[in-house]
């Protein structure tokens, strides 16, 4: 009897186990913690914003040590990614529509001032991605302060103020597009339709097109050539603008090489930690250019230099424009003497 008992529950055991879901004893749910972890979007009606605040000033600092690399030291770099500010004016402020986004409008970019429709959108996109290497790294007080300086170039809010979580809204009544964003119905249906009206064209199509815009042959290199200034991450890539047009689509080509990180110099100095801590691999690759040059390439260039390591010191923490072309090195004031100089010690070895 007692074989039979054993027999039976091991039998019901065996059965219960192969009708359970191969992937069943995987995983657990998430804790409390940890989904509020990842749950940082703010809303439009500003649910999910922390506390906190930020002045111009503070913001000024933050972005010339952080963002002025990729988006110039007044968000109008065009060398690198399309400007924030510009194209928006006071007239805009007072009616919540950008005039240079209406037909027929010669403006010749768009940019995030001029589209963006919530402030709550830029708050919540530097807060989650920025800086682009260093993702939630800012500090609350520093995101509010970065903003407060975008919206103080652009004019929605004056030099001296202070954006926190208990002022945005007022903010959100002076931004320039607020009144841009149009709500279409049928797109929020599970049996809607879209927002535009064509016909699907599957067999016998004319081959016609119509170039609406095009870039004039000698305005093609006007900012560098584009292949050499090319993101190591997104689709994006750029056509050698030294060449005419390119006959077959932009991106066909090989990409670019990974960025490595500088190793640490053996002179004591953690130059790995200095690089990542500050930004400067969003801008410098080991050897290969990203928006400025290689590390190796700086050595190389500079090679022989007398007082080269004095020299270093002095343009990474000052910056400085036309060594290696027009797209400027910002100033790094964040880093101390002592900081500057073990990097520029590093350069000076070879990069190596």
């Amino acid at each position: 009897m007692r074989t039979l008992t054993f027999f039976a529950a091991a039998l019901i055991s065996t059965v219960a186990l192969a009708q359970a879901p191969a992937w069943h004893d995987l995983g657990r749910n998430a804790t409390k913690a940890e989904v509020q972890a990842w749950d940082i979007d703010v809303r439009p009606d500003f649910k999910g914003l922390p506390k906190g605040a930020g002045s111009v000033a503070l913001g000024e600092r933050v972005w010339e040590a952080q963002c002025a690399s990729c988006h110039g030291s007044f968000g109008e770099s065009n060398e690198v990614f399309t400007p924030i500010v510009g194209g928006t004016t006071k007239a805009d402020i007072e009616r919540g529509r950008v005039k240079n986004l209406e037909q027929g409008s010669t403006f010749p970019q768009k940019t995030t001032m001029m589209k963006v429709a919530t402030v709550s959108t830029l708050w919540d996109y530097i807060n989650r991605a920025m800086p682009w290497n260093a993702p939630k790294s800012l500090k609350p007080d520093e995101v509010y302060g970065v903003l407060a300086y975008i919206l103080s170039l652009a004019e929605v809010v004056p030099a001296d103020f202070t954006l926190s979580d208990q002022n945005i809204a007022e903010v959100q009544k002076r931004m320039p597009n607020r009144n841009g964003m149009v709500f279409y119905e049928p797109l929020w249906k599970a049996n809607g339709k879209g927002d535009v009206t064509n016909v699907a064209c599957m067999k016998d199509c004319p081959v016609e097109t119509t170039i609406r815009s095009f870039l004039p042959d000698f305005a093609r290199d006007a900012h560098g050539n584009i292949q050499e200034q090319n993101r190591v991450i997104g689709p994006v890539r750029g056509a050698d603008t030294t060449k005419p047009a390119p006959t077959a689509p932009v991106g066909s080509g090989p990409k670019p090489a990974a960025v490595v990180v500088a190793a640490a110099t053996p002179a004591g100095g953690d130059v790995k930690a200095l690089l990542a801590a500050n930004s400067c691999t969003a801008c410098h690759g080991m050897a290969q250019k990203i928006v400025g040059p290689g590390f190796t390439e700086i050595a190389k260039k500079h090679k022989g230099q007398e007082r080269l390591e004095a020299y270093l010191a002095v343009k990474i923490r000052e910056g400085g424009v036309g060594v290696f072309g027009a797209v400027p090195m910002p100033p790094q004031p964040q880093l101390s003497a002592a900081e500057a100089a073990t990097i520029a010690r590093w350069i000076a070895a070879g990069a190596k």
